[in-house]
């Protein structure tokens, strides 16, 4: 349970068997995963489920991803159509989330879903969470592991910074490799819509799919990551343009600045690094008492797009 600060477990079985333990208790965990470090707890029990929003400050209307380790356990909650089927087989376990319809007798807290008729289901790449995952036995949900509409975590540093004495532990997984939170998809048999950009990018989807319909910042949110105003820093953040004198500049590639998530233009590392340079530009901009932190253009394809789309909700005006 929530104390003066989280307890910091070192990814070895004895850490793993505490993550499960405190999990099995209806404490909050932070959990690595190849995306970013998500907030877990135990996706059945209420006061657990509801302990996440309570420490993230995050709306209740805004639906969980429910972590599992098997298409077996994905089935136990939800109704798989035939292309769920194919992209299962294609992308998990790795950065994909899909949004599936909920089977009777599911057993997941109502909270999990924010009352809708659906579920977002995961099957994590990290060892370490699938390891937290196999101990536990059961289903977990774990957004990603900050404040709400603040900047994600990639470290187990990041966690600590942001929900400090909120949650019991951190099980440290080091970096997360991708760097942004899972793509979700809503497949049908009639198609697929694409509900969150992410670290699985659209070429490597579509050629499965077809082209996937579009549907990131509908008026009702379905999944996680479709606020319009997201990941934001403390400090005002813009896309583009010329910075102004004092500014902090995130540069790519060739186009320098203060900081540069990738110098060799490459959109994988740039993902990778995005939240951990946001994090750094924002302690940058405060220390230098800077009006905003610019981030050069960056092209809109490939990881591209899921830079892109948390950087323009970022910059989105706060609510």
């Amino acid at each position: 349970m929530p104390q003066d600060s989280p307890q910091i477990l070192v990814n070895d079985a004895a850490g793993v068997a505490r993550a499960a333990a405190l999990l099995r208790a209806g404490a909050l965990v932070a959990l690595p995963t190849e995306t970013v470090y998500g907030l877990a707890a135990d996706a059945r029990n209420d006061r657990a489920v509801a302990r996440i929003f309570e420490a993230k400050g995050r709306p209740r209307f805004n639906p969980l991803i429910v972590h599992l380790t098997s298409l077996a356990e994905v089935e136990a909650l939800a109704d798989l159509p035939g292309p769920a089927r194919d992209l299962a087989a294609a992308f998990w376990p790795g950065p994909l989330t899909m949004v599936l319809p909920l089977r009777a007798g599911h057993g997941l807290s109502p909270l999990v879903s924010a009352g809708l008729s659906t579920v977002a289901v995961r099957l994590p790449r990290h060892p370490a969470m699938r390891a937290v995952l196999a101990a536990f036995g059961g289903p977990v949900a774990a957004p990603s592991a900050n404040r709400s509409g603040k900047i994600s975590a990639t470290t187990a540093a990041h966690v600590i910074e942001g929900l400090g004495d909120r949650i019991a532990a951190v099980l440290d997984g080091g970096a997360a490799a991708v760097g942004v939170e899972s793509t979700i998809l809503a497949p049908s048999d009639t198609g697929t819509r694409l509900l969150r950009e992410g670290g699985l990018p659209r070429e490597m989807i579509e050629p499965l799919t077809g082209p996937l319909l579009v549907d990131t910042t509908p008026g009702r949110v379905e999944a996680p990551g479709q606020l319009s105003s997201h990941y934001a820093p403390a400090t005002p953040l813009r896309m583009g343009g010329t910075a102004a004198a004092g500014d902090v500049v995130i540069g790519f590639g060739s186009v320098g600045g203060d900081l540069n998530l990738s110098p060799a233009g490459d959109p994988v590392e740039a993902a990778a690094n995005l939240f951990a340079m946001l994090h750094e530009a924002d302690t940058l901009a405060r220390a230098r008492g800077a009006a905003c932190i610019r981030v050069v253009d960056i092209p809109d394809t490939g990881l591209g797009r899921a830079i892109n789309d948390r950087l323009r909700r970022a910059a989105a005006p706060r609510p």
